[in-house]
C-alpha cells in the first residue's frame, strides 16, 4: 500500500509543472491533465461522471442502511442499476446475491467494474435489458430502484446520458411498468425500496399497488434541489399544480419533496 501511495505521489510531483495557479485557483491545460491521467483513464472517468450518484441515490442508500438485518443473506435486485453503487451498498449490508438491470451499456460496464473492484464479482450479475425482461420468472427478497421519473422528455444534459432523470411528460413512463410488474418478482415476505418524487402522484402509485395486493409507506422524505436546466423542462402542468405544494421556489432556486418509499404485501409494511 505504501509503495502504491508513493508511486502516485511521485507521479503527481512530476506532473505539477503542467499546472499553474492564478488568483488562488488551480488551472489545468488539457495537455497537463493528460500527463496526470492517461487517455484510457480519462475515458473511464468520463463514463463514471455520467453515472455518478445523485441526492436520490444517497437518500435511497441511507434508508437501505437501516434495513441491515433484513438484508443479511438476501437475494437483491436493482432495476436501473446505474453506477452499481446501490448494489455495492447492499452487498456491504450482507446481501447474498446481487442482480442489476439497466438499459445503458455504460451502466453495465461501470457497475460491473465497481462490483469487481470491491470484491463482489462472484455474487453479482448485471444485465442490459428493459425493466423486468431479464429477470422474467425470478423473485427477490429485496428490489431497489431509483428510476428516472422527472416529468420531462429526453434531452442532453452536460455529463449525463439522455435517459438520465427523464420520466416522460407525467414522470411515470418507467414508474408505472415497474409498479405493475413488482408483485410478480417479490419473494414471499419480500419488499421494495424506491425513490418517488412527491410531484409524481404518490396516491396513483398507492392505487396501482393495491390492485396487486401491495401497499406502500413513506420511509423518508427529503428536499432535493432542482437545477434551473431541469426546472425549465418540467412539464408546465405539473409545475403549475405542484408549485407551493411539493415544489418550493425561493427566488431562482427550486427544491422538491422526494420520498423513499417501501413497498410490500399489504399488512407487512410497518
Amino acid at each position: 500500500m505504501y509503495l502504491v501511495f508513493t508511486y502516485f505521489v511521485n507521479r503527481l510531483k512530476k506532473s505539477i509543472n503542467g499546472l499553474r495557479f492564478e488568483s488562488g485557483s488551480l488551472l489545468t491545460s488539457s495537455s497537463a491533465l493528460s500527463k496526470v491521467i492517461p487517455v484510457s483513464d480519462q475515458n473511464t472517468r468520463a463514463m463514471g461522471v455520467a453515472m455518478r450518484p445523485s441526492e436520490y441515490t444517497a437518500a435511497l442508500i441511507q434508508v437501505l442502511r437501516t434495513r441491515g438485518a433484513r438484508l443479511h443473506g438476501a437475494a437483491v435486485l436493482e432495476i436501473g442499476s446505474g453506477s452499481g453503487v446501490v448494489l455495492a451498498a447492499l452487498a456491504a449490508l450482507g446481501a447474498a446475491s446481487l442482480y442489476g438491470v439497466d438499459i445503458e451499456e455504460e451502466a453495465i460496464a461501470e457497475g460491473s467494474s465497481l462490483l469487481q473492484e470491491l470484491g463482489y464479482a462472484d455474487i453479482a450479475r448485471i444485465e442490459r435489458g428493459n425493466m423486468w425482461a431479464p429477470v422474467a420468472g425470478r423473485r427477490f427478497d429485496l428490489i431497489a430502484a431509483n428510476l428516472p421519473h422527472f416529468p420531462m422528455h429526453p434531452v442532453e444534459f452536460k455529463d449525463r446520458l439522455p435517459s438520465w432523470s427523464c420520466g416522460g411528460s407525467d414522470g411515470r413512463h418507467l414508474l408505472n411498468p415497474f409498479l405493475d410488474g413488482l408483485a410478480a418478482h417479490l419473494a414471499p415476505g419480500g419488499h421494495a425500496v424506491i425513490t418517488h418524487n412527491a410531484f409524481v402522484s404518490l396516491e396513483l402509485s398507492r392505487s396501482m399497488l393495491r390492485q396487486h395486493g401491495l401497499s406502500l409507506r413513506i420511509a423518508q422524505t427529503c428536499l432535493v434541489y432542482i437545477p434551473v436546466e431541469k426546472l425549465v423542462l418540467l412539464t408546465p402542468s405539473v409545475l403549475g399544480t405542484e408549485e407551493g405544494k411539493s415544489i418550493h421556489r425561493y427566488g431562482p432556486h427550486a427544491f422538491a419533496d422526494m420520498h423513499i418509499v417501501e413497498i410490500g404485501v399489504a399488512g407487512t409494511i410497518a
